[in-house]
């Protein structure tokens, strides 16, 4: 079981996610993960640098520690070419310890390009034929396709790693883990089912495929104030209990504020472990650790709590959770 440390672009400014990103490093988190937004999920949070900016500082920063995005979606602010490129960059920036994770998006964040909202099984099919372009793209050589969503035009990646970039793929269900568990190499949820780490080891060994990376994550409000982690957790991470087909549909920080406004702090902290109870934080872990996740992102809720979270890591949180893990 590794764990690692989330770099939320909304909670935090691009200086101070590599300065975290350094520290969670000598923390001795396993990898590191970054999410990459155009906007905050709430006004309270205030932050949403670009992500590949960041991670290309990221890779400069750390030396060891594996990075990926967590994620990014390929199918409308950015086309998939384009994608492929930038993961190859970053990839070969941090010398192979980069891994592309990809998703169908939200309309939090793909709306501003003034393109619409398509419903989820388009988005589906656009994300498979992203998938199928970076990857043909990873290949090296000239990649040309026309689908029913994408057109490539003889694209090239010029500067190719030597290490093949990892795929991984969110997945919410039993239809994105048919369509992506053959052609990703890990996949990725937030929720701790395991019905979807059998079914995606399943799809992959009726392929005569390995087992591969089942990637969580998991907010935790650590302070050794309970009251205060209550209370910013409820301030800033609130939305995270709406789930993913809500969460995926609302268009903007005013529209996740009306979901949210009935949504008590004692809502939040039924959710999400609040204070400084290393066991409490174990306990939240143990469904992913069931369901046969061999990976789990912590984030910190609070931009400005990152430096005592990353400390008690180091000192309790890490050998806790090590210890309990299979």
């Amino acid at each position: 079981m590794r764990f690692g440390y989330t770099l939320l672009c909304e909670q935090a400014g691009p200086r101070e996610l590599v300065r975290y990103a350094a520290a969670a490093e000598g923390a001795g988190f396993d990898f590191e993960v970054m999410s990459d937004h155009h906007s905050p999920w709430l006004d309270e949070q205030g932050h949403s640098p670009y992500a590949w900016s960041v991670l290309g500082a990221v890779s400069q920063a750390t030396e060891q520690v594996d990075l990926m995005t967590f994620v990014t979606c390929p199918t409308m602010r950015y086309h998939p070419a384009v994608v492929a490129q930038k993961a190859a960059t970053v990839q070969m920036l941090s010398g192979g310890r980069f891994t592309l994770g990809l998703g169908a998006g939200e309309n939090l964040n793909e709306h501003v390009i003034g393109e619409g909202w398509p419903p989820v099984n388009v988005r589906h099919e656009m994300l498979g034929e992203a998938v199928q372009i970076i990857g043909e793209m990873f290949d090296g050589g000239h990649t040309d396709f026309a689908g029913s969503h994408f057109r490539v035009d003889s694209a090239k990646l010029w500067d190719l790693p030597e290490r093949r970039t990892p795929i991984g793929v969110a997945v919410s269900g039993e239809q994105s883990v048919r369509r992506f568990a053959p052609v990703a190499d890990a996949m990725i949820a937030v929720e701790p089912k395991g019905e979807l780490c059998s079914s995606w080891d399943a799809e992959r060994a009726e392929l005569g495929q390995e087992p591969s990376r089942k990637i969580g994550q998991l907010p935790v409000s650590w302070d050794r104030d309970r009251s205060a982690a209550i209370s910013r957790a409820h301030e800033q991470f609130r939305w995270f209990g709406l789930g993913w087909k809500v969460n995926a549909e609302l268009p903007g920080t005013a529209a996740f504020a009306g979901a949210t406004q009935f949504v008590t702090e004692d809502d939040v902290a039924a959710g999400i472990p609040c204070g400084s109870d290393v066991d409490a934080v174990v306990s939240a872990a143990q469904p992913f650790f069931d369901a046969g996740f061999t990976d789990l992102a912590l984030v910190q809720v609070g931009g400005d709590q990152q430096e005592q979270f990353v400390d008690a890591a180091k000192s309790e949180l890490l050998p806790a959770l090590r210890e309990a893990a299979p």
